[in-house]
């Protein structure tokens, strides 16, 4: 007998010698009903994802619930922790951890593949009950750390998954681990701790363990195919009355493109929702109705497009976005319910771009871009996007069409002319963009999908009012540019303002799918620099806002002289200061900022420099560097890698700290 067979065997002696504490049913009953949710979490997480997130949510209620005794049982049975030899940071209920060894053995034996030859385990069968009619339901969807998550642990095995979840979740230790894994049925619990630590040196941290995502508990709902079932059923009416009622109760799905495309199975005959998807209500505004408005925004955009009267593609497009099958590639900006419409929705373009077919609507809250292949592929794209408060410039396109390079937009009906120019380099002239008779630009290169930063092509678009410049940073919404003091920002127009943002646009990549509404640049104060000769730098305050309000990025920035650049070369960008999210700082509620860096003049001698935007009285630092001054600008002698802390006091004596 090997050394190791030898320790498991007197491992083994050891807790068969100890007694085990007797669970009882009410127990048993007791340590389900108070840990429900959490027992429901640990069997969903360990339930192969092959089973789909239907059914894994479906079964991993039935695995909790079937796991009662019927007696008075023993912990030692099949929780695998002797009562008398947990440690102190693995002791639990011996009920709950009764309840815990049962649907854990239950959830690896439903990820045991079916033998012809064998008789399948209850685990592996779908669960009776709980049984839900009409209705797929599924966790709450969460972010692209939860869903890297779950793809991992998708590589991993059942026992490795096990393994993953004792020790992240529910604090188990190693051994503790080792023991439950193997009183569960695990053949291999030492391989199932290697799965679960390589899975930890990827990075994902248990605390993701604890989201939405993976609550079983709390759920949404979707469609099953009502539409196939009926087809199904008429069907069946050929063969018998038997074989209508289950036709009818089955409702078996088919394959390929149906009467709504790529969108799920319907759930239920509401009035309401059977409007918000008739093609025939759909809200179209007139050509000229924007003429006549109080306002200029996405509400009295007119219908466009060579196929605003194709009532199948139409069609296809509500029903997708209502119910989005497998086929559907969806994508929200943050803070978007991407949820079916309320009621008919207004369309804004219907026609073909770049091989596809693509659909705008609009339902007062959101954008919403549909997309199909010309070719017929099953399969689809749904995007959403927040537009609420759209004002006259938020409002002047929208991206209709995108390719890996190039994007297209359509362009608000008041808009008079369109032109693209590289951001980077401020003296070139903008260059026409062509748009056809629906108001969709020919192709641009588009920024939002460039690995590097060669150049920055924005759409300038000219209206009654002025010239607005937008970019795009890979949504729907165009973002728009503005240069100027909180609260009172203007288009960017100008050689001083096109020469900031061409040394700031590189920046942008940063705030891509944040669902950002605009980003302006304030120049807050300008500083002669130390020594002779040197000349000037400008400090920039760079804030993005958001749609939904919360998620802003404040980046302060500091722009020493920059070198002339040769004919057609992007300006040397400027060097981040500071940074901060969610910060009221440079924006209408709080227009302060305060920012320092460490700067080498050409003699090789280093400065602590700082500035702080109008109303700062004083500026002082502490730490690696001694120094203060009295107005909003300070530049102290320092040594190479000193740091310090900077603060600065307002004219009316409150302290402000430096933007982090």
């Amino acid at each position: 007998m090997s050394t190791q067979e030898a320790q498991h065997s007197v491992k083994a002696a050891e807790s068969r010698a100890v007694a085990a504490a007797p669970v009882d049913v009410e127990q048993a009953e007791a340590a389900l009903v108070e840990h429900y949710p959490r027992l429901v979490r640990i069997a969903y997480l360990v339930l192969p994802p092959s089973l789909g997130r239907n059914r894994r949510v479906l079964t991993a209620h039935a695995l909790v619930q079937r796991s009662l005794p019927r007696r008075r049982t023993a912990v030692g049975d099949e929780a695998g922790m002797p009562a008398q030899r947990r440690r102190p940071e693995d002791a639990v209920d011996p009920g709950y951890a009764y309840v815990r060894g049962r649907v854990l053995r239950q959830a690896l034996e439903a990820g045991l593949p079916l033998r012809r030859r064998a008789w399948p385990k209850r685990a592996q069968l779908p669960p009776l009950l709980p049984l839900v009619w009409g209705l797929r339901l599924f966790p709450r969807s969460g972010g692209a750390e939860e869903l890297a998550l779950d793809q991992r642990l998708a590589d991993l095995t059942g026992a490795g998954r096990a393994a993953y979840v004792l020790r992240r979740l529910e604090r188990q230790g190693d051994a503790e681990v080792r023991r439950m894994l193997a009183a569960a049925g695990a053949p291999d619990p030492d391989g199932a701790l290697a799965e679960a630590d390589r899975l930890a040196a990827d990075g994902p941290g248990g605390a993701l363990l604890e989201s939405p995502e993976f609550d079983p508990c709390s759920l949404q709902a979707r469609p099953t195919d009502l539409m196939r079932r009926r087809q199904h059923t008429r069907a069946a009416l050929a063969a018998g009355a038997a074989l209508v009622v289950c036709g009818a109760l089955l409702g078996l799905p088919g394959g390929g493109w149906g009467p709504d495309g790529a969108a799920a199975p319907p759930y239920a005959r509401n009035p309401a929702s059977e409007a918000a998807l008739d093609p025939a209500k759909l809200r179209r505004v007139a050509p000229a109705a924007w003429q006549r408005s109080s306002r200029a925004d996405f509400s009295v955009w007119p219908a466009r497009g060579a196929l605003v009267d194709d009532a199948a593609l139409l069609r296809r497009a509500l029903a997708v976005w209502a119910r989005p099958g497998a086929q559907v590639r969806a994508s929200a900006t943050p803070g978007t319910l991407p949820g079916p419409p309320m009621g008919p929705p207004q369309l804004l373009y219907a026609g073909e771009v770049d091989g596809a077919r693509v659909v705008l609507f609009h339902d007062g809250l959101r954008a919403v871009r549909y997309a199909e292949p010309v070719d017929g592929t099953e399969a689809a794209a749904l995007d959403f996007a927040r537009t609420d408060g759209a004002d006259t410039a938020a409002s002047a396109a929208l991206v209709v069409g995108r390719t890996h390079a190039n994007v297209r937009y359509l362009t608000a009906p008041w808009v008079r002319g369109v032109a693209v120019r590289d951001l980077l380099l401020p003296d070139a002239e903008a260059r026409p963009l062509e748009r056809d008779a629906a108001g969709v630009t020919a192709p641009s290169q588009t920024p939002a999908a460039a690995s590097d930063c060669r150049s920055w092509d924005v759409l300038e678009v000219r209206d009654g009012d002025g010239t607005r410049v937008l970019t795009d940073l890979g949504e729907i919404v165009p973002v728009r540019l503005t240069s100027g003091a909180p609260g009172r920002p203007v288009d960017v127009a100008g050689e001083a303002a096109r020469r900031e943002w061409a040394r700031t646009a590189c920046m942008l990549p940063s705030m891509r799918a944040m669902g950002v509404r605009s980003v302006n640049s304030w120049r807050y104060a300008e500083q002669e620099l130390p020594g002779t000769g040197t000349g000037t730098a400008t400090w920039l305050c760079t804030r993005a806002e958001t749609w939904r309000g919360p998620g802003s990025r404040v980046l302060a920035q500091f722009q020493p002289p920059a070198p002339d650049a040769a004919p057609g070369e992007p300006l040397t960008p400027g060097a981040v200061a500071a940074r901060a999210e969610d910060s009221p700082a440079c924006g209408p509620r709080e227009p302060r900022v305060l920012a320092g860096v460490l700067w080498k003049d050409p003699a090789g001698r280093w400065y602590v420099l700082a500035a702080g935007s109008p109303g700062v009285a004083s500026l002082a630092t502490s730490g690696g560097v001694e120094g203060e001054a009295d107005g909003r600008l300070l530049a102290v002698e320092a040594e190479r890698g000193a740091k310090a802390e900077l603060t600065g006091e307002l004219e009316d004596g409150t302290r402000i700290d430096a933007l982090r």
